[in-house]
C-alpha cells in the first residue's frame, strides 16, 4: 500500500471526526494535543483506533506498543503508523543470495 507522510494524519483525523466524535467537527484540536487531557479518545476510543489502523495501513499493533508515545495525539500516531510501514517495507526488501560460506573457500 503506497501511502505518503501527509496521507497518514488525515486518515486518522478523518477516522476520529467520524467514528470517535460521531461527525462533530466543531471540536477545534491541533496534530499534538493529547487525545486523553483533550477528551477526545477514551480507553475504549484506543481499541477502535487500533482496529482501524490494523486495517487501514495493514500493520499490525503490539501490546507493548499501547503507549502514549505512540497513541496519545494524531501526530503520534502517525510517527507510530509510518514507522511500523517503514519497518515492515524493509522486512520486505529482497535479500542478497550472496553467501560468505561460497565466497571464501578458505585454507
Amino acid at each position: 500500500m503506497q501511502v505518503t507522510a501527509l496521507d497518514i494524519p488525515a486518515q486518522i483525523r478523518t477516522y476520529i471526526t467520524h467514528n470517535l466524535l460521531f461527525g462533530d467537527e466543531s471540536l477545534i484540536y491541533s496534530d499534538e494535543d493529547s487525545f486523553l487531557e483533550r477528551g477526545i479518545v477514551d480507553s475504549l476510543g484506543v481499541i477502535e483506533l487500533v482496529t482501524f489502523l490494523e486495517a487501514q495501513f495493514g500493520i499490525s499493533v503490539a501490546d507493548h506498543e499501547l503507549i502514549p508515545e505512540n497513541f496519545d495525539s494524531v501526530k503520534n500516531l502517525a510517527e507510530y503508523v509510518a514507522r511500523k510501514l517503514e519497518t515492515a517495507t524493509l522486512a520486505e526488501a529482497p535479500r542478497s543470495s550472496f553467501d560468505l560460506g561460497e565466497a571464501y573457500a578458505g585454507p
